[in-house]
This record gives C-alpha cells, sequence and structure tokens, in this order.
C-alpha cells in the first residue's frame, strides 16, 4: 500500500534497510522479500556517471584546487566518477610540447587528485592515452561534425589569433574533448563556466549521431560550481587565474605548492582597490575575486562575510583570507610531497584505473561500430 511504498522508500537509502524492511513485510511470500531487500534497492542505489580531467601542463594553482578538485573531492560519494588526465589535450601545441615535462607532470596531476581527497577506490583516476578507444571516438565524431561548430568555438578563436600557424588538432580538439564524456556514457560533467561551451558541443555532437545512427550516446549536463568555479587572476581580475600566465608572471596565481611566505606575499599584493567596499555585490571586482576565496574555504555566506569585515580595512581581509589558504592547502601539499614519492602506488593507481575506464569504454565502441557498420572482434567484460 501507500504506506508501505512510503517506508520503503526511506529505510531503503540507509544501513538498516534489511532491518527494517524485514519488520514490515515478514508476513509476505519469501520471493518478493527477497526481491524487496535485494533487488530493488538497486534502483535507489544508482549514481549518475561524472567525468572530467586536467591537463598536465603548467603549475596547478589555487583555482584548479577551488574550482574543480576540492568539488571532485567533496562529491564523489554521490556520483561514479572518472576522472582523467588529459594528456593527449596537452600536444595541440605542438611548439609548446616538453616530453620530459609532460611525462613527469602527468604523474604528478595523479598525485594531486588523490592528495586533494579524491580516492582511487571510490573514483576511477586514469590516463587518456591509456585507452586506445578515445582517439578511435574522435575519429568517428569528426566525420559527423560540422566544421563550421569548430570554427565557431571561442577558445578556438582567442588560441588561433596569435599562433604563427594553427594545427588541426588546435581546431579539432573539442571533437576529442566530446569523445572523452560520450565514450563513458557521462551523464554529468563538472566544468567552469569558460568550458560550459564544449558541454554544449558535446550535446550536439551526442544528438547528432544518435539521430543519423541510432541511439547509443547520454547527452551529457554541465555542472558549475554556484560560487569557485572561476578564480581570477590576483593580479588582474578581468583574467582567469592561468596555469601558463602563473609561470611567467609573479603574483599572478597562488600555486599548490607555493610556501606559506610565497602565498602571503601574493595575497597581499593582490589587486584591490582605494575603497573599503566588502559587500560582494558592490566591491570592485578583485576583491569580489578574493571574497570568493575566502566563500569557498570557509563556507560563509556572503552576508556572513559582509558582517565579519564590515569596517576592518583590505589589510584584514587579505590576512584572513591568506590564513585560510594556508590551512587549506598545507596538508594537501604534505600529502602530495608523500603521494609523488610512491611511484609504485601511483602506478597501480592508474593501471587500475585505466583497466576499469576501458572496459567501460569497450561496451560503448562495440555499440558504436555496431552502427555504423565497422567490424568489431572485442570482447568486453561485463560490467
Amino acid at each position: 500500500g501507500r504506506t508501505t511504498k512510503n517506508k520503503f522508500s526511506t529505510y531503503c537509502v540507509t544501513s538498516v534497510c534489511k532491518l527494517k524492511l524485514t519488520s514490515h513485510f515478514k508476513r509476505i511470500s519469501p520471493h518478493i522479500h527477497y526481491l524487496l531487500i535485494f533487488i530493488i534497492p538497486v534502483k535507489f542505489m544508482y549514481k549518475k556517471r561524472v567525468l572530467s580531467g586536467v591537463q598536465p601542463t603548467g603549475e596547478l594553482h589555487i583555482g584548479n584546487y577551488l574550482g574543480a578538485l576540492k568539488q571532485w573531492s567533496e562529491n564523489q560519494d554521490h556520483y561514479d566518477n572518472l576522472f582523467c588526465i588529459v594528456d593527449l589535450h596537452a600536444l595541440t601545441i605542438p611548439e609548446n610540447i616538453k616530453p620530459k615535462e609532460l611525462f613527469s607532470k602527468t604523474r604528478e596531476i595523479a598525485a594531486w587528485y588523490i592528495a586533494s581527497g579524491i580516492d582511487p577506490k571510490k573514483s576511477s583516476i586514469f590516463i587518456q592515452s591509456h585507452v586506445k578507444e578515445h582517439t578511435e571516438l574522435c575519429w568517428i565524431l569528426n566525420c559527423v561534425t560540422p566544421v563550421g561548430w569548430l570554427e565557431k568555438m571561442a577558445q578556438y578563436k582567442s588560441k588561433s589569433q596569435n599562433a604563427h600557424s594553427i594545427s588541426t588538432g588546435l581546431l579539432d580538439y573539442p571533437v576529442l574533448q566530446a569523445a572523452d564524456i560520450l565514450l563513458y556514457q557521462t551523464e554529468i560533467v563538472p566544468v567552469g563556466e569558460d568550458q560550459k561551451q564544449h558541454v554544449e558541443l558535446t550535446r550536439d555532437i551526442a544528438i547528432r549521431f544518435n539521430t543519423l545512427f541510432g541511439n547509443v550516446f547520454k547527452v551529457p549536463e554541465h555542472l558549475i560550481r554556484q560560487s569557485g568555479a572561476r578564480i581570477m587572476g590576483l593580479d588582474n581580475p578581468e583574467v582567469k587565474m592561468s596555469k601558463s600566465i602563473g609561470r611567467e608572471k609573479t603574483g599572478h596565481s597562488i600555486g599548490l605548492l607555493d610556501d606559506i611566505d610565497v602565498i602571503k606575499k601574493t595575497i597581499m599584493t593582490a589587486v584591490t582597490d582605494n575603497n573599503k567596499e566588502v559587500r560582494f555585490e558592490h566591491a570592485s571586482k578583485g576583491i569580489q575575486n578574493l571574497l570568493t576565496i575566502y566563500e569557498v574555504l570557509t563556507g560563509f555566506s556572503k552576508d556572513e562575510m559582509a558582517s565579519h569585515f564590515d569596517g576592518k580595512g583590505y589589510v584584514f581581509l587579505k590576512n584572513s583570507i591568506a590564513d585560510v589558504v594556508i590551512s587549506a592547502i598545507q596538508p594537501v601539499q604534505e600529502k602530495f610531497r608523500l603521494i609523488i614519492k610512491e611511484k609504485n602506488y601511483l602506478d597501480e593507481v592508474l593501471l587500475e584505473g585505466a583497466g576499469r575506464a576501458r572496459n567501460v569504454a569497450c561496451h560503448t565502441m562495440k555499440r558504436v561500430r555496431e552502427l555504423t557498420g565497422l567490424l568489431d572482434t572485442s570482447e568486453c567484460l561485463v560490467l
């Protein structure tokens, strides 16, 4: 009856599901009893799949931590997670490729994932190039993606303006990104505001393929953090904090490996204004950027921050932000330094993660090959 259904819905998401169900269903058939206890609860345990990744280039900074790593770690129990080190995307500008650095940075990103709280037992961590299906699917999706769609991409327009020559990879990397996402039947893609257009392109590609050949890809949704998704440069709050700029320009970003003195100096010299306005909606962009960092790390609301900093001046504000940033980063730094030394452990994590990712990719590609008429002899493990 209705009462029983409501009680079932309530109890089946707790660890006492079996005990509660036993008390409510002890008079019914043993077969139905088994179904209610062991089979139906699977429906309530379903988790949507999330995929995201970081390029192994430059030095990770506080913007990467707040906008990505911290969010992934906090939400990992709510989703079925695949976190990728997207090394193939680091090849789009060949003049910038430094093979030895790319090799070492790839392992470092994996260590940062784990140091930030991502548990390899809960989330798959792997290297993009270790799953060959990424490039196979990319080619197939290239064949259904109009060039005009790619030429409209904002990042392509900005990066190609100053380039002496434009590589095919620079134009085409959004299709590889779409392959990354669609390969795993991803349902949610956590991104910053500047990557929203790429998820929209992925949706368009998925819909076009499904229309032409038959339904195979899930059409993903983007997930943008309400606060902290876009941390701006501390030297210029008009520009998003950047790994490449941070490497070349002191005071632009807070690197995840920066020592305490550097972190303090960077924050204390951050661009502000001559006012004392700390109400978020009325503050300058530089102050809004600093308040955003404080908000994400403390959980304070905008009203609470306005009350806390009212009348105390920007020096007090910057000192407070430096304190919370250092408190948040130091434990992560310590974990990173320990993990990066454990080469065998990292290799095991990446090998296991790639194995799981490869099996999911195998099932998707079997269906893609079948629908497009490509002969397939692969064998996939049962998911």
